[in-house]
């Protein structure tokens, strides 16, 4: 705990130079899911407000008592700002000391939702992907197609080549580029989402959350025994599509009820379970090589702050960051 009255700053940049391995993220993310499956964790559905079209600022709360971790992340994602040179997301993460109340920590978020969200999506396909997965197919090359690819890389064992869409070409080349210098797998440029989507043992799809979508992802592009995660909501996957899935997952129920109550969502069917039910064994996961499986990750608070208590202890420890009165 910091001194009342004193708050630790993190920026990206020392956020980075932490070093902290997505191990240790996936680690503490299926951390906080068991958290959550015993009903020890406090996260409210995400209110936001809408400056412009399809863009979002959204305040995430949570409260994790057995991890020790509570704060709120400010978040926001606003579509045209790399037309601008500005990242697709920014924000903030503030946490508190859970005796006092007090703000402990303020950190840009920028990492951490990236890392998180990666992590998330690995820990859906260690219990719903097949275990032979060895074909990935990425559509939305920007950070969070990086990081879900890290994060694949270290549940699926078997991954050997990724497919990557995006409708910007020259994300496609510097992706590519990147990601096989970085992993060293077999990464294909492929020039429609179709192709990133047949003969896929996993597909993401990583692309802007749009309100009112005109998703292409068609049923019969889906293999049997695939597993899918999307993070942009259903703005990629047609209702069709969702409704073809033996298992169709999410993060939160709560959530997607509440994402539906302010008109998202109206072809998305109803979900089988939450990643918590799944991770702590409540509800089964994958039972066959034949299911088709998707999980729509629309994003928890308790990933963030499981993320950033850890972030937190790390950068205490190595006395990273800025001290700052408040």
């Amino acid at each position: 705990m910091s001194s009342l009255g004193e708050v630790l700053y993190l920026s990206r940049v020392e956020v980075e130079r932490l070093n902290i391995s997505v191990e240790e993220v996936i680690h503490v993310v299926e951390q906080a899911f068991h958290e959550k499956a015993k009903g020890q964790a406090e996260a409210p559905p995400k209110p936001g407000i809408h400056p412009q079209r399809d863009s979002f600022i959204h305040a995430m709360p949570a409260y994790i008592p057995g991890m020790g971790s509570a704060g709120v992340k400010w978040v926001s994602g606003f579509p045209e700002n790399p037309k601008r040179g500005l990242p697709y997301i920014s924000g903030l993460l503030i946490l508190n000391d859970i005796e006092t109340g007090f703000p402990v920590c303020v950190m840009d978020c920028t990492w951490v939702t990236a890392k998180r969200t990666g992590a998330a999506t690995a820990v859906a396909a260690k219990h719903l992907a097949r275990a032979d997965s060895a074909v990935l197919g990425i559509l939305g090359c920007g950070v969070q197609g990086r990081s879900n690819l890290e994060a694949l890389k270290v549940v699926c064992k078997s991954l050997e080549e990724v497919k990557a869409y995006d409708v910007n070409e020259d994300n496609v080349r510097r992706f590519v580029e990147e990601m096989v210098a970085e992993h060293g797998l077999d990464v294909v440029p492929v020039a429609s989402p179709r192709e990133a989507v047949e003969d896929c043992d996993i597909v993401v799809t990583a692309g802007p959350i749009l309100k009112n979508p005109q998703p292409v992802i068609e049923a019969s592009w889906f293999k049997d025994g695939g597993f899918a995660c999307s993070l942009d909501f259903d703005s990629y996957w047609k209702p069709e599509a969702m409704h073809s899935m033996d298992k169709f997952c999410t993060d939160d129920h709560d959530q997607l009820a509440y994402y539906k109550n302010l008109g998202y969502f109206s072809g998305v069917p109803d979900a089988y379970a939450d990643l918590s039910e799944i991770v702590s064994g409540k509800k089964l996961g994958r039972e066959s090589s034949e299911e088709r499986i998707m999980s729509m990750n629309l994003g928890l608070a308790i990933e963030d702050m499981a993320t950033a208590t850890l972030i937190y202890g790390k950068a205490k420890k190595t006395g990273a960051g800025k001290k700052l009165s408040l």
